[in-house]
């Protein structure tokens, strides 16, 4: 019996899903009846008018800031061009390619343009032969073709009916560029980026009677003030064809990526994540509507080390120091066009200002630079692209002798108070003669340690080089930082030379007297970049503390929070292959240093001092030194110092290539420590404010 009701209750739940199933099928044949016979038609003609395509919402760059958050490079909104596939006959096509050309050009705006003839003189813009020929070679087109030939045969190919010659190389240029980077219904053809707000208007106008056409607004690197800082900032450009192949998974084909200075070293940091937008549109390109699928996350801002004020008056002084020595200012002309300038704060090693000329304009790069500017920039003896400050090694000269003082001091080779009798000639070698014998025939005579500084005199530390030797004087340079990159976070960055019995044997000659006499006085293979005689003139005057040189002070994310300074480091030193050194730590006698900085002090303060011209009824106590040093055919002109004497709080180190005489670039210091105290706060800050360096007056 109950075996019989289980039965019947199994029987009965089948019936009853059997049943379930039946209503399911049915009402789903019935729905698909409803789709494909009585709304067949309609949902087939909605689907082919309707099309969905996936934007990229840019991400705007991060910005890159001065120490006080002004803006050094940030972000502006622009709006680009593009034209999308179509359904439209060719002829329309052609049209809507004038129309749009034609509203660019009443606006003063630039399209892409890459059709290898000149708008204005219908001529070939490829000059050798062979690459012309290899062109017309690849486009099918017979190579004795001219330019007239050639125009009439892209003609034919994009069926351009207008006979207007110009109007027609209008059309083909760009035809031709959708011809070698194709575009379709979901994949735009860019014909012109960051154009006017006129040209945005009328062309979103003319949208609605020419199909294809869309204006995307997009974020744009914005270099606040043209050249300022240019070496620092750096500048971004296209990215290529092999570095998109590595980095897929974050860039596109027409991204901007970091090519030099801060907007290389940080491009993992400063480039944003691009965010999504779907786009629905008719067949004929007309957009229907807009969603954002993914939101676009702006990069981190880089703040610097480096004080915008400070940073303007350094490039003003170097550049009217330059022009000075070349227009005879000094008293002689001289042909010099080149130089460099670094800041920086003693105690901390952060870069206050680091400059360079001739200098660029980083935007110049973005839509590619003209080879007439990449010609001038790159012409013999401007080398505007190259960072003299971290790039460029000079014989110091003069500015060295404070590396030979400390050590035959801290050594015992002579004391603060030892006098030494110079007499011009020196007895020993090959009898090498001071500076003042050269010029004078005579002497400077019974001479200090802070005498000889004052007097630059090469007798003197001819002497101490002889009595320490060139082991000694190798230690205490190294000490100093010289000869070695200071891991400052810039790409390019030297080591220089420093001269040493190990240098000269790897080129097969052998260490001698004279080679270490010629090393106390900052010649021979001695050469370093001007950041690492800041980073050396800092540690003297500190005391004597280690330091490491800087120019990023921190990293601010998206979400407001910092960094930290330990990944910052890391991802650095892996960026730029940093090998950290070590090396013995030395302690100085406070005597030993005061007797040096004494004698820099009386450089800038006492009559006879070689910047006392400069300096004298200065208010603020500088102490410094300058420096020439013979490098072919020219020689260069060096300053270092430091303010205020009695507490030193900011190196300056400045070099003009072919200044002839360091007492010619005193100037450029002195502005620097004006500014830095306050003294041309006031001129500086309307500078400043006319030159929109902060957002507010963007």
């Amino acid at each position: 019996m109950g075996e019989k009701n289980n039965s019947r209750r199994i029987n009965f739940r089948y019936n009853i899903l059997t049943i379930f199933v039946y209503a399911v099928g049915i009402i789903l044949l019935i729905q698909l009846f409803n789709l494909q016979v009585i709304h067949g038609e309609e949902y087939r003609e909605e689907s082919n008018t309707r099309l969905t395509r996936e934007s990229t919402l840019e991400a705007a760059r991060g910005s890159i800031l001065d120490r006080s958050g002004n803006i050094l490079a940030g972000t502006k909104m622009g709006f680009r061009l593009d034209l999308y596939r179509s359904q439209v006959d060719t002829n329309t096509l052609n049209n809507t390619i004038l129309n749009i050309i034609n509203v660019l050009e009443k606006n003063n705006d630039e399209y892409k343009n890459d059709f290898p003839i000149d708008m204005e003189t219908y001529k070939f813009t490829i000059e050798d032969e062979e690459n012309l020929l290899q062109w017309k070679q690849n486009n099918e087109i017979d190579e004795n073709a001219n330019e007239d030939d050639v125009i009439n045969f892209f003609k034919e190919e994009y069926e351009i009916q207008n006979e207007n010659k110009e109007d027609a190389l209008k059309i083909i240029s760009i035809r031709y560029g959708i011809s070698q980077d194709g575009y379709s219904a979901t994949r735009a053809y860019t014909i012109a980026e960051d154009i006017s707000r006129e040209s945005a208007v009328e062309l979103s106008e003319i949208g609605s009677q020419y199909s294809g056409i869309n204006i995307v607004v997009e974020p744009i690197r914005d270099y606040v003030n043209g050249s300022f800082a240019s070496h620092v900032i750096g500048y971004i450009g296209r990215i290529t064809e092999e570095e998109f192949n590595e980095k897929k998974d974050t860039y596109r084909n027409d991204d901007y990526i970091g090519r030099s200075g801060i907007e290389y070293v940080f491009e993992e940091y400063l480039k944003g994540q691009n965010g999504i937008k779907h786009i629905d549109m008719d067949v004929n390109g007309s957009i229907t509507e807009e969603y954002i699928y993914k939101e676009a996350i702006a990069g981190s801002d880089v703040v610097l080390t480096i004080d915008a004020n400070l940073q303007e008056v350094a490039e003003t002084a170097l550049k009217e120091d330059i022009e000075k020595i070349r227009n005879g200012g000094f008293g002689e002309k001289l042909d010099v066009k080149s130089g460099a300038v670094v800041a920086m704060n003693v105690k901390t090693g952060e870069v206050l200002a680091l400059a360079s000329y001739p200098d660029y304009e980083p935007e110049l790069f973005l839509n590619g630079i003209s080879l007439t500017k990449w010609n001038e920039y790159n012409q013999e003896g401007a080398n505007a692209l190259f960072n003299r400050a971290i790039q460029g090694t000079y014989a110091p000269g003069s500015i060295f002798k404070m590396v030979t003082a400390i050590a035959g001091l801290e050594t015992g080779a002579i004391t603060p108070d030892e006098r030494i009798l110079t007499t011009g000639v020196y007895p020993r070698a090959h009898k090498p003669v001071c500076w003042i014998y050269t010029d004078r025939g005579s002497s400077h005579g019974w001479l200090d340690v802070s005498g000889a500084i004052k007097n630059s005199c090469n007798y003197f530390f001819y002497e101490v080089g002889y009595r320490m030797g060139i082991e000694t004087l190798e230690r205490y340079a190294k000490y100093f930082g010289l000869g070695s990159k200071t891991e400052i976070e810039l790409p390019g960055e030297v080591s220089g030379t420093l001269a040493t019995r190990e240098n000269l044997e790897k080129t097969g000659e052998t260490w001698n007297l004279g080679n270490t006499l010629s090393a106390v006085i900052g010649q021979g293979q001695n050469n370093f970049t001007p950041l690492q005689i800041a980073k050396y003139i800092s540690i003297l005057v500190n005391g004597g503390n280690k330091i490491q040189p800087t120019i990023v002070k921190t990293i601010i994310q998206p979400d407001g929070t910092e960094v930290p300074k330990e990944e910052i480091d890391k991802f650095v030193t892996e960026k730029l292959g940093a090998v950290e050194e070590t090396e013995e730590e030395i302690t100085f006698k406070k005597e030993n240093i005061q007797a040096i900085l004494e004698g820099m002090k009386s450089v800038t303060s006492e009559t006879g001092g070689t910047a006392y011209g400069t300096f004298q009824d200065f208010e603020i106590e500088v102490g410094g030194k300058t420096g020439s040093a013979e490098a072919g055919n020219q020689v260069n002109a060096w300053f270092a110092g430091f303010a205020p004497y009695d507490n030193p709080e900011i190196a300056i180190v400045v070099l003009v290539e072919g200044g002839s005489t360091g007492g010619y670039t005193a100037q450029v210091a002195k502005a620097i420590i004006q500014e830095y105290f306050g003294e041309n706060a006031e001129d500086v800050e309307e500078n400043i404010n006319a030159q929109s360096y902060t957002e507010s007056n963007r």
